[in-house]
């Protein structure tokens, strides 16, 4: 529980960053009122009860995880939003979903399929395909690039070829394992109609205390344990501008400006 508690305090943290990216894409996608849909991947839940809202009260939105501490954090956030019955969970596998073939209208997944490289994504991909019903819909969401250090493009593109920063992705990982080759792994497994978009966030001074919090967890959750993996010179620039204790901490910078992005990929089941 205490790595689920750390999740939790972490994903709500970095919320109101991240939202306006969610609800844009949510909105795009225009899922229909009253389907039943499933989140693959789902985490603490905060992007099922999103999907929950955009089906409505006749909707159905399942989360699916392997974590049995984060879908406890996800079933009391449910509970204090009102949602009990509308979204709900369950403990699985991603390359081996634990439902029948095409019961959902749609499957979703944010950061999991794609983003978690132990996951082979063509299987799970088909995983996703075989519970949609025909005509349904496969979705995949996922971070794909950012620049946060104005001002330190040399620093921050070897803090890009870190282990961490090079995420979604791995060394040692073929080309086709790159999430941004997500429609070879649609077309693998015959789904049709595919679609890419990308969402821009960006965010600029003055910031309010929550996006400046929300970027304290993003520099964290980024560049997680890579000191070791900078020159020492890249590794005193890193703790100037990337410790929010230090007086030279970038965000904090009267001129400073970011922006991320993320990018989704669908396609539709055949039939239908």
């Amino acid at each position: 529980m205490a790595d689920a508690a750390y999740l939790t305090t972490m994903s709500r943290a970095f919320d109101p960053l991240i939202r306006p990216v969610f609800d844009e894409a949510i909105r795009s996608l225009g899922l229909p009122r009253g389907s039943r849909g499933l989140d693959v991947g789902c985490g603490i839940g905060l992007q099922a009860m999103m999907l929950g809202e955009a089906v409505g009260s006749k909707g159905r939105i399942t989360g699916l995880d392997l974590s049995a501490g984060s879908l406890e954090c996800a079933k009391a956030l449910v509970r204090d939003a009102g949602l009990t019955g509308r979204v709900t969970f369950r403990e699985g596998d991603a390359a081996a979903l634990p439902f029948d073939d095409g019961i959902f209208d749609w499957a979703w997944s944010a950061d999991c399929v794609g983003y978690a490289t132990a996951i082979d994504p063509v299987g799970a991909v088909r995983e996703m395909a075989r519970v949609v019903r025909p005509g349904g819909w496969v979705i995949l969401f996922s971070w794909s690039s950012e620049r946060l250090l104005p001002g330190f493009p040399e620093l921050e593109a070897r803090l890009g070829a870190t282990t961490a920063g090079l995420a979604p992705f791995a060394r040692g990982l073929p080309p086709e394992r790159h999430y941004l080759r997500a429609l070879g792994w649609l077309r693998d497994v015959g789904l049709r109609e595919p679609a890419v978009r990308t969402f821009v966030r960006d965010v600029h001074a003055p910031l309010g205390s929550d996006i400046r919090q929300a970027l304290v967890g993003l520099f964290e959750m980024r560049w997680p344990d890579v000191e070791a993996e900078l020159a020492p010179e890249d590794r005193a620039l890193f703790r100037r501008l990337c410790d929010p204790a230090s007086a030279e901490f970038i965000v904090d910078h009267p001129d400073y400006a970011a922006w991320f992005t993320c990018t989704m990929f669908s396609a539709s089941t055949a039939g239908g």
